[in-house]
């Protein structure tokens, strides 16, 4: 009877021992695209997660040593040269585009010193916009899974509690025994979505909240070098 094997497929039998996988088993096919995508996306958010946590832990570490050899009276022209046409970032690099633009004019012609400060400050903007970037990409795939994963285990639920309700219909059998396990395996999918969307969520607030502090110290130490580099400008314009 076809009719039969639909609905003993969709309902497990009574005393059947319900696992997680094997609701997934048994659940309908959109059900468990829905599953593997949500499961798909909470790996690639944690995975997301861990690179980022390492690397404002690196970020940090780096600023920090970079400040500590920076103000500790060492000559801007030798720490330049050693940081020059070595990958940098953070500090660093706002540290090389700003006196890259400094030794391009003090270098050149005279008349070049006229606007240096603009395009200095220019120069430290640059470097900070790249730097923003640098901290905030892959942010938005947390907030995106985490604003839209429940919706999807939702929509994986309200799917498989449709055709559970189509097979009971069929069925003629109310029992809760009959009934439990096809809702069990519907509302599996929107307990992945919110495994998915929790830790997304709760990630995305910190590792924001690590960026906007991380960015906020650069532009603190563009600010300070700048006005160290109008000093310099001033004296020359002076002399």
């Amino acid at each position: 009877m076809p009719t039969a094997a639909v609905i003993q497929t969709a309902l497990p039998a009574a005393g059947t021992e319900i696992t997680l996988f094997g609701m997934f088993w048994q659940a309908h096919l959109v059900v468990k695209l829905v599953m593997i995508g949500l499961v798909a996306a909470s790996v690639w958010c944690w995975a997301i997660i861990i690179d980022k946590s390492l690397l404002f832990n690196r970020y940090r570490r780096s600023m920090s040593q970079f400040e500590e050899v920076f103000w500790s009276g060492r000559s801007l022209d030798e720490l330049y040269r050693a940081l020059e046409d070595k990958p940098v970032h953070g500090m660093q690099a706002l540290f090389q585009a700003a006196m890259r633009e400094w030794k391009r004019s003090v270098n050149g012609q005279r008349r070049a010193l006229g606007s240096l400060q603009q395009r200095i400050d220019r120069s430290l903007d640059l470097a900070i916009q790249r730097e923003g970037e640098r901290l905030q990409s892959r942010l938005g795939v947390l907030a995106s899974v985490g604003s839209s994963a429940p919706f999807i285990g939702l929509f994986g639920t309200v799917w498989g509690i449709m055709t559970s309700f189509r097979s009971i219909a069929a069925s003629n059998n109310t029992s809760l025994a009959v009934v439990a396990p096809g809702i069990a395996e519907a509302l599996f999918a929107t307990a992945i979505g919110l495994l998915a969307a929790i830790p997304a969520v709760i990630a995305y607030n910190k590792l924001q909240s690590e960026a906007s502090r991380a960015q906020a110290r650069l532009e603190g130490f563009a600010d300070e070098f700048s006005s160290i580099l109008s000093r310099q400008l001033d004296e020359r314009a002076a002399a």
